[in-house]
């Protein structure tokens, strides 16, 4: 008895017909299948299907056959994929998210980091919203996370990485952008563009700001991300207040100017869940200072106090 007499007896009670199971399951002829059929059938002993004007119908030695030879095609499957699991054994996996923009500094560090001690891992990028970011690390669907700390999050923490600051970004044929610094007073009455609640930690830290400058603007448009708001920029001519890691993305049409006088911050973290027991990610975070180092010295930029 062979594995395909099973295969060939599976398909054709389940499908009730030698025409059916020949043509739409096992691609083969029909006498050839009926042939298989009765040879099983010798080696069996006993008779197991029955031609009836509805079809083809199981004997009761057929139905007692049945289960067994659907368990045993289950059990070579599971022995194959046993086989090939073990020689081809799954890489661990390694999940970073970054906040849309972010990922151009720190992913390419980040992995070289991991792979210096595992040269194997698998390591997948997700990049989102700062919220989104921190809801998938609540969820279990990112290891660890690149964005802003967000607040009433009790159960992720977080590790400040950098404090980036904010710049004017405008077109390049605006008046201000003759200028090698902007004060920020001077931004009144220019179409403003501001984020949206998709980056609500970087919203508080702007409005905050204005208030305190006690500059009055008007929105005229909220940007719902990074590339939403260089667009609007382009189109409309208005200014924003972004941190200045967006210069990465910025087209030719449009600049960015650093703010007279001190410059609002907004920090950068690394953030994980506390119940994440993974031992990949104990590596990552015992090795954070050391990313830091590599990052900032490549791009010149601040490190967190």
């Amino acid at each position: 008895m062979e594995l395909r007499h099973l295969r060939y007896f599976v398909a054709v009670a389940e499908e009730g017909s030698v025409t059916l199971a020949a043509s739409r399951r096992l691609h083969t002829a029909q006498p050839s299948l009926s042939r298989q059929l009765r040879d099983l059938e010798r080696e069996v002993g006993a008779q197991l299907l029955v031609r009836t004007v509805r079809g083809i119908e199981l004997t009761a030695a057929g139905r007692a056959f049945l289960d067994h030879a659907r368990l045993a095609l289950s059990q070579v499957e599971a022995a194959g994929d046993a086989a090939r699991r073990a020689a081809h054994p799954a890489k661990e996996s390694f999940v970073m998210g970054f906040l849309t923009g972010t990922e151009i500094d720190w992913f390419p560090e980040a992995v070289r980091l991991l792979r210096d001690q595992l040269p194997s891992i698998e390591v997948t990028l997700v990049s989102l919203t700062s919220p989104e970011l921190a809801s998938a690390l609540v969820r279990g669907k990112v290891d660890v996370a690149f964005l802003r700390a967000e607040p009433d999050m009790p159960d992720l923490s977080f590790k400040r990485l950098t404090s980036e600051p904010l710049v004017v970004v405008l077109r390049g044929d605006h008046r201000l952008a003759a200028r090698k610094a902007i004060p920020v007073r001077d931004i009144e009455g220019e179409t403003f563009i501001n984020v949206s609640d998709t980056a609500p930690t970087l919203r508080i830290v702007i409005d905050g700001y204005l208030r305190r400058s006690g500059v009055s603007v008007v929105t005229a448009h909220e940007a719902a991300g990074l590339s939403m708001a260089v667009s609007l920029i382009a189109s409309t001519g208005g200014v924003a207040l972004l941190p200045v890691y967006a210069k990465n993305f910025l087209p030719r049409s449009v600049v960015s100017r650093p703010l007279v006088g001190v410059a609002p911050t907004i920090d950068l973290v690394l953030g994980h869940r506390r119940a994440n027991a993974s031992p990949l990610l104990k590596l990552f975070l015992s090795r954070t200072d050391e990313l830091i180092a590599r990052v900032l010295k490549r791009s010149g930029g601040s490190p967190a106090d």
